[in-house]
C-alpha cells in the first residue's frame, strides 16, 4: 500500500469542510465547545459504523453502486439543503430556548448516515487502499476506527476553530450563517453534480 497516498487522502478528506465539520463549526458557535460535546460523541459512534459497513460491504457497494448511488445522492442532497436552510435561519434563540437538539448525540450520529462525503470516503479508502492489501479481521478493524478516529479529529478541528471565534460570529451572526448556509449548498451540489 502506498502510505504517503493513503494518509494524503485520510488526512485532506477529514480536514476539508463537509456536513460534518461545517455542523460542528456551527454547534460550537451557538453552544460553545463543552455543548458541543454529544453532537461530537454522535459523531464519531456514526463515523465507526459507517467506515465498519463500508469495509464489510465494500465489495457488493462497488458491484451496486451504479444503481444505489442515485438514490445516495438525492437523500444526501435533500438532507444538506436542509441542513443549510435552519443553520442559514437560525437566529440563535432556539439555543437560547433549549428547544433545538442539534447538538446532541443522535443528531451527530444520523448524519453519518446520509453523510455521501463519509460513505464515499469510506468506500473509496476500503476499496482503493485496504482491502487490496489487508483482509485480516484485526488489521480492518484498525483501519476502520483510524478512518473513524481522523474524522471525528476533523470535527473538532472545526468545533474548537468555531469555538474560538465565537465572539466574532455571534457579532457577525447573519454574515457567517449565510456562508455557513452556502457551504452545506455548495457541498450538496458537489454531490449531485460530482464537482
Amino acid at each position: 500500500m502506498n502510505l504517503a497516498a493513503f494518509f494524503s487522502f485520510v488526512l485532506l478528506t477529514s480536514i476539508t469542510p463537509g456536513p460534518n465539520n461545517i455542523m460542528s463549526m456551527s454547534n460550537a458557535l451557538k453552544y460553545g465547545l463543552k455543548g458541543s460535546v454529544s453532537f461530537l460523541l454522535g459523531i464519531l459512534a456514526g463515523f465507526v459504523c459507517v467506515m465498519a459497513a463500508c469495509a464489510l460491504f465494500s465489495a457488493l457497494l462497488y458491484d451496486i453502486i451504479p444503481s444505489v448511488r442515485p438514490a445516495m445522492m438525492c437523500v444526501g442532497t435533500a438532507y444538506l439543503l436542509w441542513l443549510a436552510w435552519k443553520v442559514w435561519r437560525d437566529t440563535g434563540e432556539e439555543a437560547k430556548a433549549g428547544t433545538l437538539r442539534a447538538n446532541s448525540f443522535a443528531p451527530g450520529m444520523s448524519l453519518q448516515f446520509v453523510n455521501i462525503k463519509i460513505i464515499l470516503f469510506g468506500i473509496t479508502a476500503m476499496s482503493s487502499y485496504i482491502l487490496p492489501y489487508y483482509r485480516s479481521l484485526p488489521a480492518v478493524t484498525g483501519f476502520v476506527l483510524l478512518l473513524a478516529a481522523s474524522g471525528f479529529i476533523g470535527s473538532c478541528c472545526w468545533a474548537v476553530f468555531g469555538a474560538a471565534f465565537e465572539r466574532l460570529f455571534k457579532k457577525y451572526r447573519g454574515p457567517v450563517n449565510t456562508v455557513m448556509a452556502l457551504m452545506l449548498v455548495y457541498c450538496s451540489l458537489a454531490i449531485l453534480f460530482d464537482l
